[in-house]
């Protein structure tokens, strides 16, 4: 009992003793970009945003000829689908009919059918009585919101019902990772991840190939609407299709791609991306598409491509989706429209409550679409429903599709797109034209060149004094709104053209201690400059960074590219100031590495050694272990079309060491291991 009392008191003091090192290394607060630290990147995202909201506004102003809105039309559905990755090939639905319940005034039936081939998606499709509503309907599409039991949940079974009491068919399906489309099973056959998380783990791997969460479910929902229009009792000119929250953003989507869709009816979702960036931020990853923000595509727009057909807008008042952005929103698709001279066909619905789709918001959807699709404009009141159990709406035989012989899940459809690739990469990489290459990596991350960035603004402040060197405070400012904290260690004996500029995923004092890993370095010569690159250290945020790299996701930038230019405006400073015009050693510890290797590659020339510990070594291997940990991040949208993380590393030969950061005294480049 003593000793463990002793371990504690020692651990204490060492803990107690980093924790005052640390606070002594640390620059002061209003040296950081001026103002909160832990802010600093969501300030800087915020002010790229406006400046795109800005010119948002300046070209929709200026656009209001038929020829203008026609052009905007077609290249931003353009955008759009690039931003996806585009879509799939049709192929057959091979769709099966597993079972039928019989209400009064309505049928349903339960529906398999293949949106790709053996990608399995699982409906309910509401049948009006024909002795009450003779045939052909209108069908109407009911993707499902953020609910784990996804079209069995009342909601979306109370529309389907409410539709089909009022003559018209309606199919609710189930998106990907809900109801019985969970995409990796666990123990017991069950999902082991389901909505928001699972829909931005499909992202990683997705976004790695170019591609979206989002493909998918708009490719599910296209397919339903042939599904529909392939049933002979329903009208295939009459299609609508509405949905909430995340249904709502599907809905949104289909809308705004598919001219098949009549009529339409999203429910709280729409509220412009000015509001949602100033308010709850960002959502998960089929929510925000790559570079949408800096290519001009808000939510007004998804109602503005498909000008004029008929959209309502549902909204709530009490949205956490919020409402002022909403009417933002309604008055710029409305202003459009009216200038299109159709100003009564986008209108909105706003409900005194919270985030929902209750009885009010489907009745205004199910009146809304019975005016443009049965050319009916009535009251509708929804009656009391007795609701499928689950065993009703279940469509496979074991409740998960992925139980189904031969069937893929979307995480398989991304690796069959990544073994297209690889092969690709290989050849392009051994027998490819290096320079060009490197301009495709420069250009898929977003990384400038030296000459480009510039030299970065730095200020010098108090030192700290140790035995065994001298440690200068910088504040070193690559770009407007970024400030990295950095510390330069000063051997008292340095060697000549030492330099190592180094880089840890928890920041500059992680590996400061007078027995880490740039102590060693000192001792051996080096100066060492140890910066927190943006988003790390002092500059860490307070809560999950994820909500800033979306942001910069839908500004059509990456965290990588960002910090990569971090690095190389880092590695001109201390070339230029430090070493006497050496190139200098390249130290990354953790998941800084990814951009460190960026930086590297990239720039070579600027550098004599790479060093990289604990970093991720490949991003195929997150396509192929499906479920990932690896966060937005440390990903570059489309990387894998181009190049993989090998590919830099191999290019750097000998520069790139694989022994531990304290050894590159000892080996040099000249004796590294080439991988």
């Amino acid at each position: 009992m003593k000793t463990m009392r002793r371990f504690a008191l020692m651990l204490g003091l060492i803990l107690a003793t980093a924790a005052v090192a640390a606070q002594e290394l640390s620059l002061p607060v209003e040296k950081i970009a001026g103002g909160e630290p832990g802010t600093m990147m969501k300030r800087y995202w915020q002010r790229l945003a406006d400046e795109a909201f800005q010119r948002w506004q300046a070209d929709y102003e200026a656009r209001t000829t038929p020829e203008q809105i026609a052009a905007y039309q077609a290249e931003l559905r353009t955008r759009f689908l690039d931003a996806i990755g585009g879509l799939p090939e049709r192929v057959p639905l091979n769709p099966q009919v597993t079972g039928t319940v019989e209400r009064d005034g309505y049928r349903v039936e339960k529906i398999i059918f293949e949106s790709q081939p053996k990608h399995f998606v699982t409906a309910i499709l509401f049948l009006p009585a024909a002795d009450r509503s003779p045939p052909p309907w209108p069908g109407v599409l009911i993707p499902c919101g953020h609910a784990k039991a996804a079209k069995g949940h009342d909601a979306y079974q109370t529309m389907g019902a409410l539709l089909a009491l009022n003559g018209m068919a309606a199919v609710v399906f189930d998106p990907i990772d809900q109801g019985e489309r969970g995409q990796y099973l666990g123990e017991g056959g069950w999902p082991k991840v389901w909505g928001t998380k699972a829909h931005s783990m499909v992202g990683i791997g997705s976004t790695l190939l170019g591609r979206n969460t989002a493909r998918f479910e708009i490719w599910d929902g296209m397919a339903a609407i042939d599904y529909l229009r392939s049933r002979p009792e329903i009208d295939p000119q009459r299609i609508g299709c509405t949905g909430n929250s995340g249904g709502g953003t599907q809905t949104s989507y289909l809308m705004a791609l598919d001219d098949r869709i009549v009529a339409a009816a999203p429910s709280c979702y729409l509220c412009g991306f000015p509001a949602l960036l100033g308010t709850i931020g960002p959502q998960d990853a089929e929510q925000n598409i790559f570079g949408q923000v800096a290519f001009g595509m808000d939510h007004a727009d998804y109602i503005m491509m498909r000008a004029p057909r008929p959209v309502l807008m549902c909204t709530a008042t009490k949205d956490f989706f919020d409402i002022d952005g909403a009417w933002q929103t309604y008055r710029a698709a409305n202003r459009l429209y009216t200038r299109m001279g159709f100003a009564e066909r986008v209108a909105i619905l706003e409900n005194d409550a919270e985030h929902n789709y209750n009885q009010l918001q489907r009745e205004g959807a199910a009146r809304w679409l019975s005016r443009w699709l049965l050319n009916k404009d009535v009251p509708i009141e929804e009656p009391e429903m007795k609701l499928l159990a689950e065993s009703e709406y279940q469509c496979t035989p074991e409740g998960q599709v992925m139980q189904l012989p031969e069937a893929r899940s979307v995480y398989d459809l991304n690796i069959d797109y990544e073994h297209q690739l690889a092969p690709q990469r290989a050849e392009q990489w051994k027998s490819g034209d290096r320079a060009a290459l490197m301009a495709e990596v420069r250009q898929l991350a977003g990384i400038r060149t030296p000459d480009e960035i510039g030299e970065p603004k730095v200020e010098k402040l108090d030192p700290v004094e140790r035995p065994d060197c001298r440690i200068e405070r910088l504040v070193i400012s690559p770009e407007e709104g970024v400030s990295l904290a950095a510390l330069l260690f000063v051997s008292a004996q340095p060697e000549t053209g030492r330099v190592a500029i180094y880089f840890h995923q928890d920041g500059k004092t992680a590996d400061a201690g007078p027995d880490g890993s740039i102590a060693r370095l000192v001792k051996q010569g080096h100066q060492v400059l140890a910066v927190d690159l943006r988003g790390t250290g002092q500059t860490t945020p307070a809560g999950n960074e994820w909500k800033e790299v979306f942001t910069a996701y839908l500004l059509g930038r990456s965290y990588v590219g960002v910090r990569a230019e971090d690095i190389l405006a880092c590695a001109k400073y201390a070339q230029s100031q430090i070493s006497g015009g050496s190139p200098v050693r390249l130290v990354a510890v953790g998941h800084v590495g990814i951009p460190a290797l960026h930086a590297a590659a990239t720039s070579p020339e600027l550098f004599e050694s790479v060093a990289i510990e604990g970093s991720l070594p490949s991003w195929s291997s997150v396509i192929h272990g499906k479920l990932t940990e690896v966060p937005a991040r440390d990903i570059v949208h489309g990387a894998l079309r181009v190049y993989d993380l090998p590919d830099l590393t191999a290019s750097l030969g000998e520069k790139f060491v694989s022994q531990p950061a304290e050894e590159l005294q000892a080996t040099g480049p000249g004796h590294a291991e080439t991988p």
